[in-house]
C-alpha cells in the first residue's frame, strides 16, 4: 500500500478508493440514516469527507495528466467516473492499472 504513495499515479489510485468508498458510505448509510432512521449527522460527516476526497481526486488526476502528458479524454474518464457509484474501482481496474504497469516498464527499461 504505501509503495502506491511513492508516484503520482499510485497516490492517485488510492486517493480514487478512498473517493469511491467514502461514495458508497454516503449512499449507502449516511442517506439511509437521514431519511429512514431522521439522522442527519452522518450526512453532514460523511459528506464532507467525501467531498474533499472529490476535489482531491480531481487535483490529483489533473496533476497526473500533467505528469503523464494523458490525452484528455483519460482525465475526462476518471472525473466522470467519479459521479457515479463503483465508477472509480472500474477505470482503477480498466484505465490506472494498466497505465501503472506501463509506466513502471517504462521505467525498468531506462
Amino acid at each position: 500500500m504505501f509503495s502506491l504513495l511513492q508516484t503520482t499515479l499510485g497516490r492517485l489510485r488510492v486517493i480514487g478508493w478512498l473517493e469511491g468508498v467514502s461514495f458508497l458510505v454516503l449512499l449507502g448509510i449516511a442517506m439511509p440514516l437521514k431519511y429512514f432512521a431522521g439522522e442527519p449527522g452522518a450526512v453532514r460527516v460523511v459528506g464532507m469527507a467525501h467531498g474533499i476526497l472529490f476535489i482531491a481526486y480531481v487535483a490529483a488526476a489533473i496533476l497526473a495528466t500533467i505528469e503523464y502528458g494523458w490525452k484528455l479524454r483519460i482525465t475526462a474518464a476518471l472525473i466522470v467516473a467519479a459521479f457515479f457509484p463503483f465508477g472509480p474501482f472500474i477505470v482503477d481496474a480498466r484505465v490506472l492499472r494498466g497505465l501503472e504497469e506501463e509506466s513502471a516498464r517504462v521505467a525498468r527499461a531506462k
